[in-house]
C-alpha cells in the first residue's frame, strides 16, 4: 500500500506509541483520524501530524462503547470521505496478582472490576473497532485495507497481569482470524507485539527499576515508539502481509 493520502484511524493516539504511529504515518503522507479520551492529548497529536505534512482530526471516544465506535467511523468517512486502515492501539492495565495469601489465608484477588475494565477496552474495543472498521471498507469498495492490533509480548503470559495477558493473547488470535475472513474483500490484517518501549510510564521508573528492565533485553537497550511504528509502516506497505504477529522486542522473549 502507497501511504500517501490513504485514511488511517488510530486509537489511542494522544500520546506514546499511538502518537508515535501517527507521526510517522502522517509523514508518509496519510490522512490520520487521531482516537483518544483526553481532548488536550488528542489535539496535541493532531497538530504534530499537521507539523509532519499531512492533514488529521481528532475524536474523543470510548472505544468500549459500541454507539461511540459506530459514530466513529461514520463520523471519520464523512469528514475524510474514505477509510484504508485502522490500528488498535488503545490499552489500559489494572495490574493485580490473581490472588495473594500468606500461610493459607486469601489477603487479596484480582476483581472482577479488574478485569473486565481491561477486557472491556483492550479486548472488546479492538473487536468493536475492527469490525466497524472492515464494515466501511466493504461498503465503500477500497481497493486495500489493512487493520493492526497492538498485542504484547504479555500475551505469552505476565506475572500480575491476568487480564492484560488474556486480552493481549486475543487481540493476536483475532488478527489471525480476520486474515482468513476479511482477504475475500482486500482487507490485510497483522499484530504487533512490542517489548519494552521508552513511553511516559518508562520514562517515570526509579533508574534502578529502568536499569533492571533494560540488562533483561539481549539488545541491551528500551525500545523506542518509532520502532513500533516502523513495524505498523510495513505491514501496511507490504502486501502479502496478513494474519500474523510481529515481535518488536529488542530480542526479548
Amino acid at each position: 500500500m502507497d501511504l500517501q493520502n490513504k485514511v488511517i484511524v488510530i486509537t489511542g493516539s494522544g500520546r506514546g506509541l499511538g502518537q508515535g504511529m501517527a507521526v510517522a504515518f502522517a509523514a508518509k503522507g496519510a490522512k490520520i483520524a487521531v482516537v483518544d479520551l483526553n481532548e488536550d492529548d488528542i489535539a496535541t497529536t493532531v497538530q504534530l501530524c499537521k507539523d509532519a505534512g499531512s492533514d488529521a482530526k481528532g475524536y474523543s471516544v470510548n472505544v468500549a462503547k459500541e454507539d461511540d465506535v459506530e459514530k466513529l467511523f461514520n463520523d471519520v468517512v464523512a469528514d475524510f470521505g474514505t477509510l484504508d486502515g485502522l490500528i488498535n492501539n488503545a490499552g489500559i492495565t489494572r495490574d493485580g496478582l490473581l490472588v495473594k495469601a500468606k500461610n493459607g489465608k486469601i489477603e487479596k484477588k484480582m476483581t472482577l472490576q479488574q478485569w473486565q475494565a481491561v477486557i472491556d477496552v483492550n479486548l472488546t474495543g479492538v473487536f468493536l473497532c475492527g469490525r466497524e472498521a472492515a464494515i466501511k471498507m466493504i461498503e465503500l469498495n477500497v481497493d486495500e485495507g489493512v487493520i493492526i492490533n497492538i498485542s504484547s509480548l504479555a500475551r505469552s503470559g505476565s506475572f500480575g497481569q491476568t487480564n492484560y495477558a488474556a486480552a493481549k493473547a486475543g487481540v493476536a488470535v483475532m488478527v489471525e482470524t480476520w486474515a482468513k475472513e476479511l482477504a475475500r474483500y482486500n482487507i490485510r490484517t497483522g499484530a504487533i507485539a512490542p517489548g519494552t518501549i521508552n513511553t511516559e510510564m518508562i520514562a517515570a521508573m526509579k533508574p534502578e527499576a529502568r536499569d533492571r528492565l533494560v540488562a533483561a533485553v539481549p539488545l541491551k537497550r528500551i525500545g523506542e515508539p518509532e520502532h513500533i511504528a516502523k513495524s505498523a509502516v510495513f505491514i501496511f506497505e507490504n502486501d502479502y502481509f496478513t494474519g500474523r504477529v510481529i515481535e518488536t522486542d529488542g530480542g526479548l522473549r
